[in-house]
């Protein structure tokens, strides 16, 4: 089963690109950040013309996250628990094809010193508290998304100059390690030591043409999903691309279920 994950800031935007990902690396579902559209304003024609189910929350201009899958997804949550006056469109979680899949768009927190730092910090304890929650359900867990992370140094381009800004400090790197403690494992570092390898690039000062990038689009996987984890790899393509998004697919293969 091949799953990815993209933060495509805006769907409408980059339909046409979208579109061209599915056909060309097929993902049995697709885990979506920034659709920045309602639910019913989703492009779902065009995406089920080519074989998919489409599963959206969304909030209009902002956030909003989305789901699609070759197999209808069965919901299991429209809002990440834990607080019920939360009304930012940012986790969809479901079930498809026998894996508990939740896309998630963590907020980005910047600039540290307003209100948006903590809440991205009470955002992570929540989420951190559901992960724990459905790794004692034993089932197959997939956690996809833009984590606005970058978990080390080596996921940032500059370290030094990133160090105060809300992906890379201490406290947004330790609340991403408490899932990780969990036993959830980053399925791309996981299969990929090398440092240097990013998802995102921002449209400002070259950042792409000088491959000065973010790596902080993730798959947590639980250690049932870890246990069939096949491959993983980061698609640089759509990011070339003319009106891209500044993020690019991330996707993790898992195999069948081990026989004991």
């Amino acid at each position: 089963m091949k799953i990815a994950t993209w933060n495509v800031n805006s769907v409408k935007a980059r339909l046409p690109h979208l579109l061209s990902w599915l056909e060309s690396a097929k993902p049995d579902a697709l885990c979506l950040q920034e659709i920045k559209c309602l639910a019913d304003d989703f492009p779902s024609l065009e995406v089920k013309s080519l074989g998919y189910h489409v599963t959206a929350v969304g909030q209009k201009t902002y956030n909003g996250v989305a789901i699609i899958s070759r197999e209808k997804a069965e919901i299991v949550h429209t809002a990440l628990p834990g607080d019920d006056t939360d009304t930012q469109a940012r986790y969809l979680e479901a079930d498809i094809a026998g894996v508990r899949i939740a896309t998630i768009y963590l907020p980005n927190g910047n600039p540290v010193g307003t209100d948006k730092y903590p809440y991205k910090l009470a955002w992570m304890k929540r989420l951190a508290d559901h992960a724990r929650e459905l790794l004692d359900e034993e089932r197959t867990v997939v956690l996809a998304g833009d984590y606005n992370i970058c978990p080390t140094d080596d996921d940032v381009y500059d370290p030094v100059g990133w160090r105060e800004d809300a992906l890379c400090r201490p406290e947004s790197r330790a609340a991403f390690r408490i899932i990780a403690n969990l036993g959830y494992v980053d399925a791309f570092r996981a299969l990929h030591s090398e440092p240097g390898r990013y998802s995102f690039w921002d449209y400002q000062a070259g950042r792409w043409h000088r491959d000065e990038g973010l790596r902080i689009d993730h798959l947590m996987l639980n250690p049932q999903a870890a246990d069939r984890l096949v491959a993983c790899d980061i698609d640089r393509a759509p990011r070339a691309k003319e009106k891209a998004s500044d993020h690019t697919p991330v996707w993790c293969e898992i195999g069948p279920p081990r026989l004991i």
